[in-house]
């Protein structure tokens, strides 16, 4: 973790770490809390596996949907670990996605409550991550990282 480049969110959610996980690899959990509410989501392509795509569109309205996020999961270690970027998109062709690109890797651990649910959003300078903060990194990912929690938990998203 370099603080100059990356940004966290930590939490512990009290659901057991396979319900966290079922909830960020399976596309019909994924996209019941991947973008804060209400906007909704749409899983266009997903295959949580190394060299998978990880595609969604998103709606204010739930019927009319725009492209979101065309990236790509690098590293998938099951139950343990996600790492994805946009930086190269579903194609695997170099991108420059907007507002930044970005690597996220997302850790899971056994916690006496729950799951150790851990984030770092690495980015390839400091005007990238100054972007991304000012866009409101922390009320984004935390708001996604509380509907991942209440879905996990199982408490309605968005409630």
């Amino acid at each position: 973790m370099n603080p100059d480049l990356d940004l966290t969110i930590e939490r512990v959610i009290r659901a057991p770490r396979a319900s966290v996980w079922r909830a960020w690899t399976e596309p019909a959990s994924f996209e019941k809390w991947w973008l804060p509410a209400p906007t909704v989501c749409r899983v266009e392509r997903f295959e949580a596996r190394a060299g998978g795509p990880l595609v969604t569109s998103m709606s204010e309205d739930g019927v009319s949907f725009q492209p979101h996020m065309d990236a790509c999961f690098l590293l998938v270690e099951d139950g343990e670990r996600i790492v994805f970027t946009n930086a190269i998109d579903s194609a695997w062709r170099p991108t420059s996605p907007s507002p930044v690109p970005m690597t996220a890797e997302i850790t899971f651990a056994d916690h006496p409550e729950g799951t150790d649910y851990r984030v770092i959003v690495r980015h390839g300078d400091a005007a990238a991550r100054s972007v991304h903060e000012k866009l409101g990194f922390a009320a984004g990912w935390g708001s996604v990282t509380a509907q991942l929690a209440a879905l996990a938990e199982g408490r309605n998203v968005g409630a």
